[in-house]
């Protein structure tokens, strides 16, 4: 007779703030990392990262707005805790990746070496709120739900997805950017596929 597995308790209300802290400050500080030596990364912060490129707009505005559409498939389909913990994860990076700068002084950083530690970084920080039942929105929401609806892994997934958008910045970046770029999103999808399977973690 098989022993029943064991119950799973749920994560408190402390631990799920306190993970979309650390999660967040993790992505952000990749995010920074990348914005200093003119890397991008996939998903709505490799959009937003192309505006900001673009135009000079903020990072964290463009982030923030450019992820707004996204809420309305995360609450149809991954309900409303999921929902809120999502805007407020988003809203964070944004405001973050907006401070690192001002808080803390990097020089004479180079390419592939931000593009292994801030897309490891970043991983981390998805895999955190993954984990905490939260994301940061646009394709991460999209990923997520094929995962949960049909079982698609959301590391390979995602990594397809993230390395079109990093070659849409061809005449945006430099070649050697354009190449460390898609090192570092291999690097955090990386991360997501060996640590975010179904069936080896249940977060509740």
């Amino acid at each position: 007779m098989k022993t029943p597995p064991p119950a799973i308790a749920p994560h408190s209300l402390f631990e799920d703030v306190l993970a979309i802290l650390t999660g967040t400050l993790f992505v952000s500080l990749g995010v920074a990392m990348f914005n200093q030596t003119g890397l991008l990364t996939g998903g709505t912060a490799g959009l937003s990262f192309l505006i900001h490129y673009s135009t000079g707009l903020s990072f964290g505005l463009v982030f923030f707005v450019i992820n707004l559409p996204f809420y309305w498939l995360a609450w149809r389909r991954m309900g409303w805790r999921f929902t809120l913990k999502t805007f407020c994860s988003v809203a964070l990076v944004s405001l973050m990746s907006s401070l690192h700068p001002k808080l803390l002084q990097l020089s004479a950083l180079t390419p592939f070496y931000v593009a292994v530690i801030g897309g490891l970084l970043m991983g981390v920080g998805f895999i955190v709120l993954f984990r905490h039942q939260a994301s940061l929105g646009g394709i991460n929401i999209l990923v997520l739900y094929l995962q949960d609806k049909y079982g698609f892994r959301a590391g390979k997934l995602q990594m397809g997805m993230d390395v079109l958008i990093v070659m849409m910045s061809l005449f945006v970046v430099s070649p050697m950017a354009l190449l460390a770029s898609i090192f570092g999103a291999v690097m955090l999808n990386l991360a997501i596929a060996l640590n975010h399977r179904p069936g080896r973690y249940m977060a509740v």
